[in-house]
């Protein structure tokens, strides 16, 4: 790799980790400590923002070839993934309203036990003894962690467990539904397809849900116009970290991506302690912990699986 071309890759690795980190503990702000409670509204802006960028950057701006959907039950694969991707990103944001960033980190570390069940439930497909053994830690530290945490909540709890179990599925899914070579679409092409059907879910969702949630927006704005500012650059980077996740992959290895992957769930934790400064204990860390250490396992069993 050339030196220009190095440097290129850690910017994009930096753009990554920044909006990942940046997207979250924004959510976390609002959600929680500034106090606008309506994740699915907030969700649907980010969606809004996601159709919009990604028709941007592929029609015009030509990141990627425009790939186009060729019968209706390709289409109808697609809004399958996009309501459970839509679930995954709604119940995230829930959780955030009563979960520490930290912990939510750590329970979302553990979508490899939920990918490696749906993959054997759903497709039947069996891994050998050893990499299922690595998800003994992984499970068992994010008990330990919930043992341990100060702020634990039971529905935040069970809002983040059902985030991570549904990106799981998702992945499963994908797999499933759109093997066939006509059919795959990279990310971002998938993400202009799923993004406009999540908005079309969440519409009613947030109004029926979230009684005058545009009202009381519209009535927070004119209080403080900060919230707008808010929102836009928060929608802006859940396209963001869509895009950045997208280069880097195809600028670096599976191996490279996985290490990325999970220490930035690790600087994601130690940034959120240091910005929101929410008590944390030795057992939740050291459980924190033992589930990293399960997943790199998981990873590495899986690799010398193949």
């Amino acid at each position: 790799m050339q030196p220009s071309s190095k440097f290129y890759t850690i910017r994009l690795i930096l753009f990554w980790y920044s909006s990942n980190i940046g997207v979250l503990l924004l959510n976390k702000y609002l959600l929680s400590n500034y106090g606008f409670k309506y994740p699915i509204f907030l969700t649907m802006c980010h969606m809004t923002a996601c159709s919009l960028f990604s028709y941007i950057a592929i029609v015009f701006l030509k990141i990627v070839p425009m790939q186009t959907i060729k019968s209706r039950i390709q289409f109808s694969k697609i809004a399958t993934l996009s309501v459970v991707f839509c679930f995954s990103v709604v119940s995230g944001n829930v959780s955030l309203r009563f979960l520490p960033v930290s912990f939510t980190q750590a329970v979302g570390a553990t979508t490899p036990f939920f990918t490696a069940i749906f993959a054997c439930v759903m497709t039947l497909k069996r891994e050998g003894f050893v990499t299922y053994l690595t998800l003994v830690p992984v499970v068992t530290g994010v008990i330990i962690a919930s043992g341990g945490e100060p702020m634990f909540n039971m529905f935040g709890f069970i809002m983040c467990l059902s985030a991570t179990a549904a990106r799981a599925l998702k992945t499963v899914l994908q797999g499933i539904l759109l093997s066939s070579e006509g059919e795959k679409l990279d990310s971002m092409n998938l993400l202009m397809y799923m993004a406009p059907v999540a908005v079309v879910c969440l519409i009613p969702a947030a109004l029926i849900m979230e009684e005058d949630v545009v009202g009381i927006t519209i009535a927070l704005a004119r209080e403080d116009s900060k919230i707008l500012w808010y929102l836009l650059f928060n929608s802006a980077l859940a396209y963001f970290v869509n895009l950045t996740n997208f280069l880097v992959t195809i600028h670096t290895s599976a191996l490279t991506l996985q290490v990325l992957g999970n220490a930035k769930g690790a600087v994601a934790v130690v940034v959120s302690i240091l910005i929101f400064r929410n008590p944390v204990s030795v057992t939740g860390m050291l459980g924190y912990c033992l589930t990293i250490t399960g997943v790199i396992l998981y990873s590495e069993a899986k690799k010398r699986n193949k």
